[in-house]
């Protein structure tokens, strides 16, 4: 079984699960955990922010930062694509009672003005405007990578404004191996960001949420209130330090094989129009004529092929380190037979 559905289906592979065995451990809480501080302390490093804290997972990283940023009634503004909104089970409202103000930016690119347009004039009547959010890259639209001197623009108008920014790091690290612009560079202009280590860069659990020092006390806090500590969380921070060291390089390959994936779609009859995949996310969808995702989605796992169905006609496909070239060659040889190529 292929499995194209998202990066996060990768599995550790033995040299990273050895890692885990050969890790000093502590007790995290007491900052007594030597690999937990470590990685920490690289993810700060990478991306240019003073602290860090190891989190289970992005979804985390991101619900506490709104809580760090905001009080509640107050109002993010943020892509109406964004994992926030659509992946986080309304945790902003429901957990925080903060409101999102979503913008319809162009492949989860939105514009200075959109901010402009979207920050609230002061008044009794209405949420304040507290925090602006960035997706890099951006998931539902394709994978799609915002260009530096846009976050730069509209993180300026933001700080203009007295808002808080806050960038969604899940796949910064695919942006700044697609454009050679790091990521500490795309990071500059935002209070709080993270990376995910178990999507395409293979690690099991892990993401770590970077910011000012005091950001980062405050995050404790709240991470304390959502469960604690994971006491010995070295065997799982060793496995994130591994993927810093062996699989940051090698995402051009996925990179390379979506855009294979996607050029091979793009000439099929059964495809209406395939987003721009820059990175490593290929979404499309279907012509009238063809089947619907549903169906398209069930034939291609009777065939061993695993991929995402995103709407009724629309369907996603991710590559990453556990789906080779000839993997990616099965998946169009069966996207072909389905969708009328030759």
């Amino acid at each position: 079984m292929h499995d194209f559905y998202s990066d996060t289906k990768t599995k550790p592979g033995r040299a990273m699960r050895e890692a885990m065995l050969a890790a000093e451990v502590g007790d995290e809480q007491k900052g007594e955990d030597p690999t937990t501080r470590r990685l920490e302390q690289r993810v700060a490093g990478i991306l240019g922010k003073e602290a860090a804290l190891f989190l289970p997972s992005g979804t985390m990283c991101n619900q506490i930062a709104v809580a760090v940023h905001c009080a509640p009634g107050d109002e993010i503004i943020c892509d109406r694509t964004c994992h926030i909104i659509n992946s986080e089970g309304g945790a902003a409202a429901a957990l925080w009672g903060v409101m999102v103000h979503p913008l319809d930016g162009e492949a989860g690119v939105y514009t200075p003005d959109q901010v402009r347009a979207a920050i609230r004039s002061p008044s009794r009547y209405a949420p304040p405007s507290r925090l602006l959010c960035t997706e890099q890259t951006a998931n539902l639209a394709g994978g799609a990578v915002w260009p530096l001197e846009a976050l730069e623009a509209v993180a300026e108008v933001a700080k203009a404004a007295g808002l808080a920014t806050h960038m969604d790091g899940a796949r910064l690290l695919n942006a700044a191996v697609k454009t050679g612009i790091a990521a500490r560079d795309y990071a500059a202009g935002f209070d709080s960001v993270w990376l995910d280590f178990s999507k395409g860069l293979g690690a099991p659990v892990g993401a770590v949420l970077a910011g000012p020092r005091a950001f980062i006390d405050r995050a404790w806090g709240i991470k304390q209130r959502l469960g604690g500590a994971m006491r010995q969380s070295g065997v799982l921070a060793a496995m994130c330090l591994y993927a810093l060291d062996h699989h940051v390089e090698r995402l051009a390959e996925d990179h390379a094989l979506a855009a294979t994936i996607a050029t091979r779609l793009a000439q099929l009859p059964g495809v209406a129009r395939v987003l721009s995949a820059p990175t490593n996310i290929v979404i499309f969808d279907l012509a009238a004529e063809a089947p619907d995702a549903a169906t398209l989605a069930q034939r291609m796992r009777a065939e061993g092929l695993i991929v995402g169905q995103f709407g009724p006609r629309r369907i996603r496909v991710v590559t990453h380190r556990d789906v080779d070239a000839a993997a990616g060659e099965a998946l169009c040889a069966a996207f072909a037979r389905h969708l009328g190529g030759a």
